[in-house]
């Protein structure tokens, strides 16, 4: 446990429950995916399953951490598994508030090209994915690399103008 402390620069237990809670997030992520695929299986084959794909996304996250090490500017490690949990958040997120507000709004696949009604779809999407980008940033404590964050996408998107 020391060591695993030392590698993520874990300073107080307390800052366990973002491991925690990042290798459970990729337990369910695997066990979703698993079950779409063995549904029709024993559930034995559907465990089996988990169990290779949660060992992929795990060497695959590591990867991620290590690419973005240098990148990203945080004072600890295990303040990168914050960052992700904030991305996946987010974006789950947006869609869920995306889409009672695209009804709300009378945009419906039947009243609209489906062409039309996926690119406004998208768009209501994004809009509500930089606001909440922040918003569960700042909830987990790293509002400064998210309001950081989204300046920089808000000038690739040609925006940077409305920062000043």
């Amino acid at each position: 446990m020391k060591q695993f402390k030392n590698r993520w620069e874990i300073q107080r237990n307390w800052q366990l429950i973002f491991p925690f809670l990042g290798i459970l997030g990729i337990i369910y992520s695997a066990f979703k995916v698993a079950k779409a695929f063995t549904s029709a299986f024993h559930i034995s084959i559907t465990v089996i399953a988990t169990l290779v794909i949660s060992l992929a996304l795990l060497k695959f996250i590591l990867f991620l951490f290590k690419k973005l090490e240098n990148k990203w500017i945080v004072d600890h490690k295990w303040e990168m598994i914050r960052i992700f949990m904030v991305f996946a958040i987010t974006g789950s997120s947006s869609v869920y508030i995306g889409r009672p507000i695209i009804k709300l709004l009378g945009i419906t696949k039947e009243n609209l090209n489906i062409f039309v009604y996926w690119v406004l779809y998208i768009i209501i999407g994004l809009v509500f994915y930089q606001i909440l980008l922040v918003t569960f940033g700042w909830l987990f404590g790293q509002f400064n690399f998210f309001w950081t964050f989204e300046k920089k996408m808000l000038r690739r998107f040609g925006l940077g103008r409305f920062l000043e």
